[in-house]
């Protein structure tokens, strides 16, 4: 996409418009739901959604905050999308998180006879498609769930959405470290690069 396809100022943005493009964080698919149509900032030629960035800057820092009011030990991370395992990783060994990478096993959360149980505070999901299972068991035993949702996804079974291409690479990589920077600020780290 260039320059002339997306001509909006961010207001104190996370970092520039122009860093969001060329990671293709505002990349949707072509599919919409209802649920997201508030964060679509117009529909290509092609018929590909494109998500406003400027929600999806609002978005992180409004996410980063409300994570920071956890205990990061409580925070969940989960990932079963291949583009994400890496970037979800980092960002739950930047912050303290537990991750949960590949294949989540069912009652996890639900089942106290399971090695790897957890009882998590808050959990955190790179797709709500892929990590269904983790979301219905955080619903049934009341944790909050903060997921990155693309133009696609269903967000009435998430607490905190942050609207963004959660199948690219690029985009899932640039949104994990600007979660994990805004994160540690909110805790009083110094995040300057």
């Amino acid at each position: 996409m260039n320059g002339n396809e997306m001509e909006i100022e961010l207001n104190e943005p996370l970092v520039s418009v122009e860093e969001y493009l060329a990671a293709g964080v505002h990349i949707g698919t072509q599919q919409k739901s209802s649920d997201m149509k508030n964060f679509i900032y117009r529909v290509r030629g092609d018929g590909l959604y494109i998500l406003d960035i400027r929600e999806t800057d609002e978005r992180i820092k409004l996410a980063a905050k409300f994570l920071s009011q956890y205990d990061p030990a409580k925070v969940l991370v989960v990932t079963s999308r291949q583009y994400g395992q890496y970037p979800a990783r980092k960002f739950a060994d930047s912050i303290g998180a537990t991750p949960i990478i590949g294949r989540y096993i069912p009652g996890t959360l639900t089942n106290p006879k399971l090695p790897r149980y957890a009882e998590p505070d808050v959990v955190v999901v790179t797709d709500p498609v892929s990590d269904i299972q983790v979301i219905r068991e955080a619903i049934q035993v009341s944790i909050p769930v903060l997921a990155l949702c693309d133009t696609n996804n269903m967000t009435s079974l998430v607490d905190v959405v942050v609207p963004t291409n959660n199948k690219g690479r690029k985009a899932l990589s640039m949104i994990y470290f600007l979660l994990t920077k805004e994160f540690l600020r909110h805790k009083g780290y110094n995040t300057s690069l």
